[in-house]
């Protein structure tokens, strides 16, 4: 898949953040899956996407185990932990401890990272 644009570029392959509130998916309601831009890897779907507060489109759970990788990230001077694309190594966001039940997470994603396919 093809780069959206210089965002797009600076978060998924440079590790940055989109501005928030500013992405196209945070507010997105609407049913289907979201895919890393990159690759196309299913990572998330809108049944698990829940509204955070946060200003980035944030999910309680991926689609599959395999599809994302998580490492620890201490950039700026924070314990966070980064979540990648498990195919292509993109970087999506971040997942926290403060989401709601079933699993207690909040996937914390920019929306330049994805790509979202609607549902019937």
């Amino acid at each position: 898949m093809q780069i959206k644009n210089d965002l797009t570029y600076k978060v998924t392959r440079e590790g940055r953040t989109e501005p928030p509130f500013s992405g196209e998916y945070n507010n997105n309601k609407k049913k289907g899956i979201y895919q890393c831009v990159h690759c196309g890897t299913v990572l998330f779907s809108s049944e698990k996407k829940y509204e955070s507060g946060t200003g980035w489109p944030s999910f309680y759970d991926v689609e599959n185990k395999n599809s994302v990788i998580e490492l620890e990230d201490n950039s700026y001077g924070m314990k966070r932990i980064e979540v990648k694309c498990g195919v292509c190594d993109s970087h999506l966001g971040h997942v926290f401890p403060d989401g709601p039940e079933p699993t207690g997470l909040r996937y914390c994603i920019n929306s330049v990272s994805l790509k979202f396919t609607e549902k019937p």
